[in-house]
């Protein structure tokens, strides 16, 4: 699809000159107007605009927050709170920057599981998905930093516990925990190192985004069934088309956004991130932002050694091995279908897999003792189980339903009546082969 000809037309004399020397117009034109889509693209499809829209909402909130926030212990809890009374609608910038985070997540965990359920990740779309996952691991160490920045209670601890994951690893680990921190203890050099990183890494996240959209025009657009575009019968302009369901999701999404940042903009936060950092107080649970709870959980069940690996080496590799494990999620799957569709055992298996990373999440919340362990333990089992047996063995084994010889031949067998009959009349010979 990436390499249909152009239609773009400038209508000026100036937009010819233009075209001629640097054609951004016609690029944008054929990204975003006549760029062909699948005719049948569902919902599901959106949260790739609505990510787009949340990275712009966090980068101009970040930037106008930077100007008022003091990066030094003594100053950057009260600075917080000058932002939030004094300065010119810095309490909804505020609430924008920290609810838009929760929110980024949300959608990209939609984003990620709609990959997963319909097969974006198979070939020829490898790189496109790694992409996507170097783009979470950038979200999730910008996030962290954040969090540290407005220097309360919650975020005070949360930076020792999670910087002192590193002395798990023998011999390298505390050179790397002192880097991070720039000292021996999470102090003003911390704060220093995280402010700039927390500003620096939304601008790297953008350069990969760049490089994930243009993956995707290489490759072309996946769909609902799978199955890959053989006419031009089979897609659709971008605009209107995917265009318009874009802006209605976005909306609706948006409004949500809304509704948290006016009537309840500390309910996904933490009480205690309202008390000023004090070492000499410890929380009675220290517990991170809530899209990382489930990591969290996998990192709390492995308390038991494996061999020469100790517990607690064991649980920071279970929790790193749980995001390094998407990265090669495409040489797992051994099925020959993409879509979950047509896969029923998949389909049943992967329901369960989100309902248990559901699960983590509440279990990360908890305290880590008596049966919650236990319940971690089994989840996280599962967690591992289907991306390295299940999926393996699965595609091995599984028969999956026929597959239509066209995505308009699934699109007119849907409308019922005479839809199978104008399928099959619709579908070229080329196209059913």
């Amino acid at each position: 699809m990436s390499s249909d000809h152009s239609t773009y037309q400038p209508a000026t004399g100036f937009g010819k000159w233009m075209d001629a020397r640097l054609p951004l117009m016609r690029m944008v034109h054929d990204s975003f107007v006549s760029y062909p889509v699948p005719r049948n693209l569902n919902y599901a499809y959106t949260f790739g605009g609505i990510l787009m829209v949340m990275l712009v909402v966090q980068l101009l909130t970040g930037i106008v927050l930077a100007m008022h926030y003091a990066a030094d212990t003594a100053i950057a809890f009260q600075s917080v709170e000058k932002i939030m009374r004094d300065v010119n609608s810095g309490w909804l910038l505020r609430y924008m920057h920290a609810n838009g985070a929760s929110f980024f997540f949300v959608a990209v965990y939609i984003h990620i599981a709609r990959g997963m359920y319909y097969g974006s990740y198979k070939a020829p779309r490898e790189v496109l998905w790694i992409l996507g996952v170097v783009i979470l691991l950038l979200m999730m160490a910008t996030a962290f930093m954040g969090y540290v920045l407005p220097w309360g209670q919650m975020s005070f601890w949360g930076a020792t516990v999670i910087t002192g994951f590193f002395t798990a690893f023998p011999g390298i680990g505390e050179p790397i925990q002192q880097l991070l921190l720039g000292g021996f203890a999470v102090d003003n050099p911390t704060l220093n190192r995280f402010f700039s990183l927390h500003y620096l890494l939304p601008f790297m996240i953008t350069g990969v985004v760049i490089l994930h959209v243009w993956a995707l025009h290489v490759t072309g657009q996946t769909n609902p069934t799978g199955v890959e575009v053989k006419s031009k019968t089979d897609t659709v302009p971008f605009t209107p088309y995917a265009t318009v369901k874009d802006g209605l999701a976005m909306s609706v999404f948006l409004m949500v956004f809304a509704y948290f940042i006016f009537f309840m903009p500390n309910f996904l936060g933490h009480a205690d991130n309202y008390i000023p950092a004090d070492s000499l107080k410890t929380p009675a649970h220290i517990v991170p932002e809530w899209y990382f709870l489930p990591f969290y959980a996998i990192l709390r069940a492995i308390t038991f050694n494996i061999g020469p690996i100790d517990s607690k080496l064991g649980g920071v590799l279970a929790m790193f091995g749980s995001i390094a494990v998407l990265f090669v999620l495409p040489w797992l799957d051994t099925s020959k279908v993409r879509s979950a569709v047509y896969r029923p055992w998949y389909k049943l298996f992967f329901w369960i897999f989100v309902a248990n990373a559901i699960f983590l999440g509440w279990l990360g919340a908890k305290p880590a003792e008596g049966v919650y362990t236990t319940m971690a333990q089994v989840a996280t089992l599962y967690y591992f189980a289907f991306f390295l047996v299940i999926l393996p063995v699965l595609g091995l084994i599984e028969t999956p339903k026929r597959l239509p010889n066209s995505i308009t031949e699934a699109v007119l067998a849907k409308k019922g009546g005479n839809g199978g009959a104008a399928a099959s009349a619709a579908a070229s010979p080329e196209t059913r082969g």
